[in-house]
């Protein structure tokens, strides 16, 4: 596909979203704008513990008290669970994970009764009137703690907390290490992290009982799941379940769903014949949707004499929570197979353990395992330049796969598509001027100044699986283009209508984007890992070009002219030699629809194709970072000065919402280094269930960064693209963390854990 060079091509064009205005004048519909005539709402009643057995649940005051409509305890919905979980992993042990909690719970903020009233505080004021009296048990916060002998059961039908273990073992990895000249070994303890959406998970439910029709709209990113999970749980046809997913404020992964409320609210509307409406505190939020990152690796390095990579060992320990979230398993297994990142490892031994926690559900967030992978190879990379007493650029262009053995099989069974990654980090070494930073830093240190510089090369898989699209043609010559996937602040609206523009032939203004709307086009996949471009615009792509060449054929019967005789131009056809026998696309569309003898012959009514896309597998983005930073004694205070990004992501669609991409994913990957954290204490109590307590970056923490573009296609896609949204949450915390270890090696330090608060850098200077 074409870039911003040629002038005729909307594709590689920076265009404003067009999805802005409305947004930015308050025109938005979120989830929780909606109020249906008669509409109750749903408080839920929390578990104040980690671990606990109900002994007593009496709501009979509740049931009585001003507004309230129902009140529902856990026996009462016992026969909807279990929630969905994808068994990705042989052997997977699948805890219960019930709507409402019956007879104990198993983390903090689980349900133990939900409230249905006039008012949401009519609600909430019923809620206090139920009493609960629970025993509490002991509980387990820690993943490796969760695994260790004598450790509390979780479940006392899940032997040791293991939920599974995945092996991935290649080449001869006994006699790498054995040989080896040089073996590196590294502990990595991942903070586990929260999304913080803008908008909290919400959801309204509503009822037809005389067409038997069930309407949902969620804040969420996966309608068409929802849709099916909510149909058969509660016994219905997916015909009879519609999911709309309005106006989402950020989703990033957790809102991919389903989750326990919206499966009670669809159960409730239909129930009561009433609309039902929940919406999530900031602290119910914290508390419940799931939180991401988390795990434990011991990993080690075998090198030969010249710095040549020839293993790789890793065991990781991945917190999974009290109840597993339908991608729950996806995480682990990414850490696992991105691990060789974007180097020639010839041997790996590695293993995952998932380990049940008396926590919220651990699962997909931004990255989704990608980032704990990069980390640990890249700080490996880091510690082994440092044994080796070479330049860390010099070894990773020592170990990265050349450009010219593509498509690679990587040692955990990857295939890597196509990617120049020595050229990705050559371009970002020239654009930070390494050598003249490393000169200034030699400088700066002499005179007592705390510097280092941090190094990434880094890989990112996307566009894993399959999606819809839908094209037509309307009478008026406009286009309507329909997508299942499901968006969440990306511009789907924008970048989509450019994709189909140029593949049927008129401006993006002509097309109008469809999304989030089960009820609307075809069954779609939904929007995560950064798939949305490449199997979304490359099903818009394919459904284009039928539209486009059935346009075609008919507009050479109008012309009378041979098809072959007939080309595109801008808004219709016309014959070649001859621009001025034009023929328009409301012209085409009108003899689509009349039918008949305006069509040509073997060609049926309509102009219309519906497609969905699976590629053969996965496209791989990749670049480099070169992270610049500087520490101050006296406080610990960690300064950012530069970072320099190159980021190879195909075909870029939009070069401004790409650019917006990188600085989201960039702000999110700063956010885990410096700053976030969720933790609980040893009774599973959530101690950052606030944003008094959780830190989240603002503006004037995000760093000032130079962003270079590479285009390596990829051949998997209509478009060549390749993904690009959680490059920043993989690349930039390894890069950092380089750069504060590099400026900390004078203080006897090795590697530091994140997030890197003023205190722990303070406490490493200080031994």
């Amino acid at each position: 596909m074409a870039h911003a060079s040629d002038p005729d091509k909307y594709v590689g064009r920076p265009m404003k979203r067009r999805e802005d205005r409305r947004l930015l004048l308050g025109a938005g519909k979120y989830v929780d704008d909606l109020a249906p005539t008669g509409c109750l709402s749903v408080a839920l009643l929390r578990s104040p513990h980690g671990h606990a057995r109900i002994t007593r649940l009496d709501v009979a005051a509740a049931r009585k008290a001003p507004g309230v409509v129902v009140v529902v305890t856990g026996d009462e919905v016992r026969h909807l669970a279990p929630m969905p979980v994808n068994p990705a992993i042989p052997g997977m042990k699948i805890p219960p994970h019930p709507i409402i909690a019956d007879g104990a719970v198993h983390a903090t903020g689980e349900p133990v009764a939900a409230i249905v009233a006039e008012s949401a505080a009519e609600a909430w004021d019923a809620a206090e009137l139920i009493e609960v009296e629970y025993e509490e048990l002991a509980a387990v916060s820690e993943p490796e703690a969760a695994l260790a002998a004598g450790a509390p059961a979780v479940y006392s039908e899940i032997e040791g907390n293991r939920s599974f273990r995945r092996v991935v073992k290649g080449g001869d990895s006994d006699a790498a290490f054995a040989s080896a000249a040089h073996r590196v070994t590294l502990r990595v303890a991942q903070e586990r992290i929260s999304a913080v959406a803008m908008e909290p998970r919400m959801v309204v439910a509503s009822y037809d009982a005389v067409a038997e029709e069930l309407t949902l709209w969620v804040s969420c990113q996966s309608p068409f799941r929802i849709r099916g999970e909510v149909a058969r749980l509660l016994g219905l046809h997916e015909s009879q379940v519609r999911v709309i997913a309005p106006d989402v404020g950020g989703g990033f992964g957790v809102k991919t769903g389903p989750y326990r409320e919206e499966v009670l609210l669809a159960w409730l509307t239909v129930r009561l014949g009433r609309p039902v409406r929940w919406a999530s505190t900031r602290r119910e939020d914290f508390q419940t949707t799931n939180h991401a990152r988390g795990s434990v690796c011991e990993s080690e390095l075998a090198l030969d004499a010249d710095g040549r990579i020839l293993g790789l060992r890793a065991r990781i320990v991945s917190p999974l929570g009290a109840s597993l979230m339908f991608a729950a398993p996806g995480s682990p297994s990414n850490h696992v197979r991105c691990l060789p990142g974007a180097y020639v490892v010839p041997s790996c031994d590695i293993a995952v353990d998932g380990a049940l926690t008396n926590t919220a559900p651990v699962s997909a967030y931004r990255g989704a395992g990608r980032p704990e992978a990069c980390f640990v190879i890249e700080r490996l990379m880091d510690t082994a330049a440092r044994a080796l007493k070479l330049d860390p650029a010099e070894l990773r262009r020592r170990n990265l796969i050349p450009p010219d053995r593509f498509p690679y099989r990587t040692i955990t069974g990857q295939i890597y598509d196509s990617g120049d990654y020595p050229q990705a980090l050559e371009r970002a070494l020239a654009a930070a001027d390494y050598p003249a930073l490393r000169r200034a830093h030699e400088a700066r240190r002499a005179r007592g100044e705390v510097v280092g510089v941090g190094l990434v090369s880094y890989v990112e898989p996307c566009a894993l699986g399959w999606e819809s699209g839908s094209v037509k043609v309307e009478r008026s010559g406009r286009v309507t283009a329909i997508t299942g996937s499901s968006a969440h602040g990306q511009g789907h609206e924008t970048t989509f209508a450019q994709v189909v523009a140029d593949a049927v032939g008129v401006t993006p203004e002509d097309v109008t984007v469809i999304h989030g709307d089960t009820r609307r086009g075809p069954e779609g996949f939904g929007t995560h890992g950064s798939r949305s471009t490449a199997l979304g615009g490359g099903a818009l792509v394919e459904a284009s070009v039928v539209v486009r060449d059935k346009g075609r054929r008919i507009a050479a019967k109008l012309l009378e002219a041979g098809v072959d005789d007939v080309v595109g131009v801008g808004g219709g056809f016309h014959v070649i030699g001859a621009p001025q026998k034009k023929i328009t696309w409301k012209e085409v569309a009108t003899a689509a629809y009349a039918g008949g003898t305006a069509l040509p012959a073997g060609d049926t009514p309509g102009l219309e194709s519906s497609s969905y896309f699976q590629p053969e597998g996965e496209a791989w983005s990749s670049g480099a970072v070169v992270a610049a930073v500087s520490i101050e004694r006296e406080s610990g205070r960690l300064v950012i000065e530069s970072l320099t990004w190159v980021d190879d992501a195909g075909t870029i669609i939009n070069p401004l919402l790409a650019e917006g991409q990188l600085h989201g994913g960039l702000a999110q990957g700063i956010g885990q280094a410096l700053m976030e954290r969720i933790v609980y204490d040893e009774r599973g109590q959530l101690l950052t269930g606030t944003l008094m307590d959780y830190a989240v970056p603002r503006a004037d923490d995000v760093p000032a960064v130079t962003i270079e573009k590479m285009h390596t296609p990829s051949p998997r896609n209509p478009l060549g693209a390749k993904g690009l949204g959680e490059a920043g949450c993989i690349a930039i915390p390894p890069a950092v963390v380089n750069a504060v270890v590099d400026a900390l090696v004078p203080f006897g330090v090795t590697h530091v854990d994140m997030p890197l608060t003023p205190e722990k850098l303070w406490q490493a200077m200080r031994g």
